[in-house]
């Protein structure tokens, strides 16, 4: 490709940039129309916008074909160095602007269902009449495997269970207590189970993400545990699933304290060994690193932590 020639109008430095944050958004969300929806625009202009950074820099960026895309030489100089100067913009405009800078924009999150369905709609409230120029797209997802935030174009999730990937932040919000429970035909008339051994012979429901084919249980009071293997007759990676099918009496199954204790104070469920429960789970707000975070993020963050008390508290005193 050969640089601009004089009768090609050479961009803007404003131009430039919204050239970049283009590009940036293509190598980032995989392809052209999937950085145009991103954006917010359409696929003919994503692509023009590409093509008249190439004409200003004189390089080809991008090599595509029609099943792949994929960076030239020049092409990942051009990305991780626009990476750089669009953090430093954005934090030039933030000094500018003041601390007291209002968000913009749109905020994508992930969040497991039950919780993205329940107890996280109030801070999202919240978030969203304190700053009415934000949009959110709520992302509700069990699957905590989903790691790669930045080529996602996510800013953020909300997890339970441990965060191994040392690429992400990780803000500690509280700990969800699960305990065995079964609907009371389950029982068929039998006494309450107060042992965890004496579990082991009931139909079991498996909720995939945290437990398949064993149950393991520890003593609230002494810390002892007991494990014992299950043939599910139903398992879901799906929480409200697992509740449901709870309730019609399947079988019996581990869940989220929080989740279950009106079903239980209804007599609709029977909390199973009560002083056994299942290794609690820690819940987290996670996103990448970065040298600069937007205020459309760092406003989010604030707001959840400050209602973390209030949220998830009560998730940790059990039933």
């Amino acid at each position: 490709m050969t640089k601009p020639t004089s009768s090609e109008p050479a961009a803007s430095s404003g131009d430039r940039i919204e050239l970049m944050q283009t590009f940036v958004r293509i190598v980032e969300a995989g392809s052209l129309s999937a950085a145009a929806e991103q954006l917010g625009t359409t696929q003919p202009t994503v692509s023009r916008r590409l093509q008249a950074l190439e004409r200003s820099l004189g390089l080809r960026l991008l090599q595509r074909t029609t099943h792949h895309m994929g960076l030239t030489q020049d092409g990942e100089r051009c990305y991780e160095r626009a990476r750089e100067l669009l953090a430093s913009w954005a934090s030039f405009e933030a000094e500018l602007r003041g601390a007291g800078d209002a968000p913009e924009g749109t905020l994508r999150v992930i969040v497991p269902h039950a919780f993205g369905q329940a107890r996280l709609i109030e801070p999202l409230a919240e978030y969203l009449e304190r700053w009415p120029r934000i949009t959110v797209e709520w992302m509700l997802h069990d699957d905590s495997s989903i790691q790669d935030y930045i080529a996602a174009g996510i800013d953020c999730a909300i997890q339970v269970g441990e965060i191994a990937d040392p690429g992400l932040v990780a803000i500690r919000l509280g700990e969800v207590h699960r305990i065995a429970v079964a609907a009371p035909s389950v029982l068929a008339g039998r006494p309450l189970p107060v042992d965890a051994g004496d579990l082991a012979n009931l139909p079991w429901l498996a909720l995939r993400t945290y437990y398949r084919t064993e149950v393991s249980l520890s003593h609230v009071g002494s810390g002892k545990r007991r494990r014992f293997p299950i043939t599910p007759r139903f398992s879901t990676d799906n929480l409200y699933a697992l509740r449901s099918a709870m309730l019609r009496g399947i079988g019996a199954g581990i869940a989220s304290a929080w989740m279950l204790a009106d079903d239980i104070a209804r007599g609709d469920l029977i909390h199973l060994a009560p002083e056994w429960q299942a290794q609690p789970l820690p819940i987290s707000l996670v996103y990448p690193y970065a040298r600069f975070y937007p205020a459309r993020l760092r406003r989010f963050v604030e707001i959840v932590r400050a209602n973390a008390p209030a949220i998830f508290g009560d998730v940790t005193a059990g039933a």
